[in-house]
């Protein structure tokens, strides 16, 4: 038995690649092995696999592996609103399958403790599992999802007072992501102790505002740019939701909550306008439907991926 059969043996395997030094010290196999980009289960696969490779050469009674990995970098990006009932997590959701078709690896976290709704816009009731405390996020339709709603029954109420809902979102924001770039996070409405939470403990590359195009929503959409002004994380855009509704029946089109009320905000406040969806209820039967409109083709989907461009592009610009 020499040095030279456990590297034979360990260069048989498919995951040779990842071996970055092995020694054999007696009968005991010392193996360094890069797990950059794996989640958790792949990880323990990897390692049993290096494990029974040198434990298969004769004379080797002991294999120790020590997994090395370079930390991803992930970028974080708030998607906020002041008021609830705007469309922000249907607008999370749909974002995230953009920019998934885009070729990113993306994330959600779903913050909205008190009303989280992308299990079922994401059509799933899995459970994440846990692994050495930290949670493994569910992957679906592309994208990896860990939710509060995913732990809990659909109809129980979640009374949590602030430092435990802070609590949560830092369980969520620190679940194994694996290679994900990109993690999106669906914060509840308002400018309260979720939002300060994330800005201490996770620093968001930027926040996207989300409103429709009154003036009741438009208020509350600027005091939250102001929170995340306050907080110095970059608003890369303003986002108008609801914008108009045309009649399946007699086409006639009509603005319920009028238009243009973001885009003349966002002119305003000197932030970005990513862009305008409208009122349609293809894209609301969709989402109680758990069938994102952006994995399809359509007017629907090419609006959401306008969007996903325009908002790489300003996330380019606070990064350079």
């Amino acid at each position: 038995m020499t040095n030279d059969d456990v590297l034979t043996a360990l260069d048989q395997l498919p995951e040779a690649e990842r071996i970055r030094s092995r020694k054999l010290t007696g009968n005991v196999a010392t193996i360094v092995a890069d797990a950059s980009g794996l989640g958790a289960e792949e990880r323990q696969s990897l390692e049993a696999k290096l494990k029974a490779a040198a434990l298969a050469v004769p004379g080797v009674t002991e294999a120790r592996v020590a997994m090395t990995a370079a930390k991803p970098h992930r970028t974080l990006i708030a998607i906020g609103s002041g008021k609830g009932g705007v469309g922000k997590s249907t607008l999370t959701a749909n974002l995230a399958v953009a920019l998934a078709r885009m070729g990113k690896r993306v994330g959600i976290v779903d913050a909205d403790i008190y009303g989280p709704s992308q299990p079922t816009l994401f059509g799933t009731s899995e459970k994440p599992q846990a692994v050495k405390e930290k949670l493994i996020p569910v992957e679906v339709q592309g994208i990896r999802l860990l939710s509060v709603g995913q732990l809990v029954s659909a109809d129980t109420a979640l009374a949590w007072r602030g430092p435990m809902a802070s609590s949560a979102l830092n369980q969520l924001v620190e679940g194994d992501w694996g290679d994900a770039e990109l993690i999106l996070v669906d914060l509840p409405p308002g400018t309260g102790d979720v939002q300060l939470s994330l800005v201490q403990k996770a620093r968001p590359a930027g926040a996207v505002i989300v409103s429709t195009p009154q003036d009741l929503s438009l208020i509350d959409a600027t005091r939250a740019i102001d929170l995340f002004g306050k907080t110095s994380v970059p608003v890369l855009g303003l986002i108008e939701n609801m914008a108009g509704y045309q009649c399946p029946h007699c086409g006639e089109a009509s603005d319920p909550f009028g238009q243009g009320g973001a885009e003349a905000s966002a002119a305003r406040l000197g932030v970005p306008f990513l862009g305008r969806l409208p009122l349609s209820t293809s894209l609301r039967e969709a989402s109680d439907a758990g069938r994102p409109p952006a994995a399809g083709e359509g007017p629907a989907a090419e609006a959401f991926s306008a969007i996903a461009i325009k908002l790489l592009a300003e996330l380019e610009k606070v990064s350079a």
